[in-house]
């Protein structure tokens, strides 16, 4: 094995481990909330944005993130993002009890949030960057694969950790991080930097724009899709979007350089990283959830479904990297579109059946359809945009994939609220539970907290309850196989057949003329 060879594995692993903890805290924190509620004596919207601050920062600062990287470093803004990842971490664990503690605890995740928006741009950037395009879908597949198989972890890791102490979730980042910075110093890998000027301008226009939509996305549950904060919220943050495009527009040396949307296969790819990723997070939230709630396992053992979408996933996107690499992203992204479309329509048939072992495999099939697809489409979108740096390039897909999460959660997270607030009510009411209180408990269900409210309930209205609550979760699963299946459709029609060419040095020169 060469020893260019040998360092490019390097730097791969070194940026897996550097990311890693992102993926991890996506389930960890959020399935350890009840055990930082009652440690902390956290009020309901502390609670919520203890997760919803992490998301928050994560998506504006994405596209800064990736800017910053382009400008000062990609390995320096990976070893700054690392660092700055586990300090928040430890300050994290080392939230006091009383009245300081939930302010300490969201400012601190939002802080980590602003961390991970600096790191992974800059990771995924160094990985594009040391794989040619006739290998950088064998490098993706194992860097998302392996990475996005790690959001598997969380529920599995914190049930143990949380056991022992709640701090630990967060604590667990510091030995990673660690390594993390090891492994990049050791592989050095090469520091790439593109002399221009920071468009702070653009920086905050996007960070406010992108913050209000999601903001308004996220609370749109508690406040109701048609209640004026929803409203005021969305349509600020398109308008400041709006002024955030004709800036960079006119901008001599523009945050993101817009004109890469006029490449077709660049934009199609984004609208498929939409739609999937409508589907990827709201899935690892809905379905744990479902464990809980229907099938009475704890958080723990919620891992257990995740873990049977993510074995899918994982080895079905090396797959899909070798198909990049040797046909193109078409191919493998129509195959794991309608994959997942049946696997998601398919799991929907089994959930009012409340028996995991009829279930797991449609789970594998559909975690294998989102591996085919998203480390193709990802690379691909890469590889048709030669002229952007890679950091800006990473900065606007991620931006694009949370902006997509956010809607996902907030579209779906209605649809099921309602439905399964109404199931869960007209259940209780005919049982003799008042109307009022009937309401209030169907609400608490949504948050898979069934057993808090009903466990002196007799057992046949317990499992009349826990069916609602599939039945309500089915109706997600077959919009999640629509969702998938419109993804079907925008692929066919605007993904090019055949892999994309590596770009010479004059080619590049002319596309960002």
């Amino acid at each position: 094995m060469s020893k260019s060879t040998q360092n490019k594995k390097l730097v791969l692993v070194a940026m897996i481990f550097a990311v890693s903890m992102m993926f991890i805290d996506q389930t960890i924190v959020a399935l350890a909330i009840p055990s930082l509620s009652k440690h902390l004596s956290l009020s309901s919207t502390g609670a919520q944005w203890i997760v919803n601050g992490y998301l928050l920062s994560l998506s504006a600062l994405f596209a800064f993130g990736g800017r910053l990287a382009d400008v000062l470093g990609h390995r320096r803004m990976v070893m700054i993002g690392v660092a700055a990842f586990a300090i928040c971490s430890a300050l994290c664990g080392a939230t006091p009890t009383g009245a300081l503690a939930e302010p300490w605890m969201i400012t601190f995740r939002v802080l980590q949030g602003a961390s991970a928006a600096i790191l992974f741009p800059a990771a995924l950037a160094i990985v594009v960057a040391s794989f040619p395009v006739s290998e950088r879908g064998r490098a993706l597949a194992l860097f998302f694969g392996i990475a996005g198989g790690l959001t598997a972890v969380g529920p599995l890791l914190g049930g143990y950790l949380t056991e022992w102490t709640w701090r630990s979730i967060f604590w667990i980042n510091i030995p990673v991080a660690l390594v993390a910075l090891l492994l990049t110093y050791k592989a050095k890998p090469a520091q790439e930097r593109h002399h221009a000027r920071i468009d702070f301008r653009g920086a905050l226009l996007i960070s406010g724009g992108v913050g209000l939509v999601v903001l308004g996305l996220q609370q749109a549950g508690a406040w109701g899709w048609t209640d004026v904060r929803t409203l005021g919220c969305v349509a600020a943050g398109l308008l400041v979007a709006a002024t955030f495009v004709v800036s960079q527009l006119r901008a001599q040396d523009p945050l993101i350089d817009l004109r890469v949307f006029a490449v077709r296969a660049f934009a199609f790819d984004n609208a498929v990283l939409v739609l999937i990723s409508m589907v990827f997070i709201p899935f690892v939230f809905f379905a744990s959830l479902y464990a809980q709630a229907s099938l009475g396992d704890n958080a723990t053992n919620a891992g257990t479904l995740l873990l049977a979408f993510f074995g899918g996933f994982i080895v079905a996107s090396q797959r899909g990297g070798k198909i990049l690499d040797t046909r193109g992203a078409r191919p493998a992204v129509l195959l794991g579109c309608a994959l997942c479309a049946a696997g998601f329509f398919l799991w929907g048939t089994q959930l009012p059946n409340l028996d995991f072992s009829g279930q797991w495999y449609y789970l594998v099939l559909a975690g294998a359809g989102l591996g085919l697809v998203l480390g193709p489409v990802s690379a691909d979108a890469f590889n048709r945009a030669p002229g952007s740096g890679y950091g800006e390039v990473t900065g606007i897909t991620q931006t694009v994939r949370n902006l997509g999460a956010s809607l996902g959660l907030a579209v779906m997270g209605s649809i099921f609220i309602t439905e399964n607030a109404t199931r869960v009510t007209s259940t209780l009411t005919a049982n003799g539970v008042p109307s009022a209180q009937a309401h209030t408990i169907a609400h608490s269900i949504s948050a898979g907290n069934a057993n808090a409210h009903l466990g002196s309930t007799p057992g046949a209205v317990m499992h009349a309850v826990q069916l609602d609550f599939a039945h309500s979760t089915q109706t997600i699963a077959w919009v999640m196989a629509g969702i998938m299946l419109v993804a079907f459709v925008v692929a066919k029609v605007g993904l090019p057949a055949g892999r994309a060419q590596e770009p010479s040095r004059a080619e590049a020169a002319a596309t960002t003329a």
